[in-house]
């Protein structure tokens, strides 16, 4: 079957509109699919930005309006790389006009809103991801593998956390361009919605639904200057959240991220526990599996590595001999291989997150948030 081009909207030019570019220019070079993707315009505000960032990336044209490049007949999909306050407007928009949509996380800024984008683009049929990356790394989908073969048995206790540390300084604005993240109406959220959100992906993704919740929140600066308007303003997102968590197959977990740990950049981890194995992952040493098997002799028992980069462990045939590392970076393209490969599949399994699955993450970002509000335990509405 002769490959067939999917021509590329993109919106947004900033960090996250350069990975889903460098995955957009490597995905044919080390994957064969069926469908491969075309940069054909790329959108922004500033047009001697995008027009740079466009000849950079190689994209074959720019604009400075998304309505316009929403509107064109020589785009089949639009991926959206802007603030969490306008996925919902653009998305609804490409369902119009009949576009594909790979979206950033999260899917939006709450629940009901993403409601709204789920029913559109289920009754479109038109094919959707959200990119919740991590999933993608050959280690974490080592892991699911692992679980999903039974390996561990029944499952125990899940527990991840998110740590980063760059919002200490009190003179940090909020807003803006490079700081939206920091200000509630463009992000919905702090560190629920910005990390959090990541580490419950992969959970659900793993260990199932997550069913009700018991959460806390802080937000430690109370006050910040808003680049908007030069004057300080009530700062509304959360710095650090905890919470605990109960799991429809009965396990318990601990999730925590903070913005607030110092020596911390992106300290992501997760571990399971089951009744007959354990294994635990690291974002800094993101190809090995740590592996517990309670059932080799006792004098041998311990913590194995598992390096995560031969050829019959997930993606890394695709690239380099055994033993040499992947990155961050790959985990977009190999989300891009699994949305092109799937696209004339016909069964509505993915094994990428579609709106309905980020919705399901939603949910449980909004309990997390209602939970903290309330004091009170909060049950996950079911997506």
């Amino acid at each position: 079957m002769a490959s067939k081009p999917i021509r590329i909207g993109l919106i947004g030019y900033g960090f996250m509109g350069r990975t889903h570019s460098n995955a957009y220019s490597q995905l044919a070079h080390f994957f064969d699919t069926d469908h491969y993707p075309v940069r054909q315009a790329v959108c922004g505000r500033s047009e001697d930005k995008v027009k740079a960032f466009a000849e950079k990336w190689g994209f074959e044209s720019y604009e400075t309006d998304w309505r316009e490049l929403v509107k064109r007949d020589d785009i089949d999909a639009i991926d959206i790389c802007t603030p969490n306050n306008s996925h919902a407007e653009i998305a609804l928009e490409c369902i119009k006009h009949g576009k594909m949509i790979l979206c950033e996380k999260p899917l939006a800024l709450n629940g009901e809103e993403g409601e709204s984008m789920v029913k559109a683009v289920e009754d479109s049929g038109l094919p959707n991801l959200v990119w919740y990356n991590y999933r993608f790394l050959p280690a974490v989908s080592h892991a699911k593998n692992i679980v999903d073969a039974g390996e561990l048995g029944r499952v125990f206790h899940y527990r991840a956390n998110f740590l980063q540390d760059w919002t200490i300084s009190e003179d940090l604005p909020q807003g803006g361009e490079a700081l939206w993240r920091l200000d509630a109406a463009a992000a919905g959220s702090g560190v629920t919605g910005d990390l959090l959100a990541h580490c419950i992906d992969t959970a659900r993704w793993i260990n199932g639904d997550i069913v009700s919740v018991s959460a806390m929140t802080e937000t430690f600066i109370k006050e910040r200057v808003h680049t908007a308007t030069g004057e300080k303003q009530a700062v509304t997102i959360d710095d650090a959240c905890a919470f605990l968590a109960r799991f429809e197959n009965g396990s318990l977990a601990i999730f925590e991220s903070t913005r607030y740990a110092r020596g911390h950049k992106a300290l992501y981890t997760f571990e399971i526990n089951g009744e007959h194995k354990s294994i635990f992952w690291d974002l800094h040493d993101l190809n090995r599996l740590q592996y517990f098997d309670h059932g080799v002799p006792g004098d041998r028992r311990g913590w194995s590595n598992i390096h995560v980069s031969d050829g019959d462990q997930p993606y890394c045939g695709n690239w380099w001999v055994p033993g040499l590392c992947l990155g961050y970076e790959h985990s977009f393209t190999h989300a891009l291989y699994e949305f092109f490969k799937d696209l004339d599949d016909p069964q509505p399994k993915k094994r990428y997150p579609d709106f309905r699955d980020a919705l399901g993450t939603q949910y449980v970002c909004d309990a997390v948030l209602d939970s903290a509000k309330s004091g009170q335990w909060v049950d996950v509405k079911k997506a």
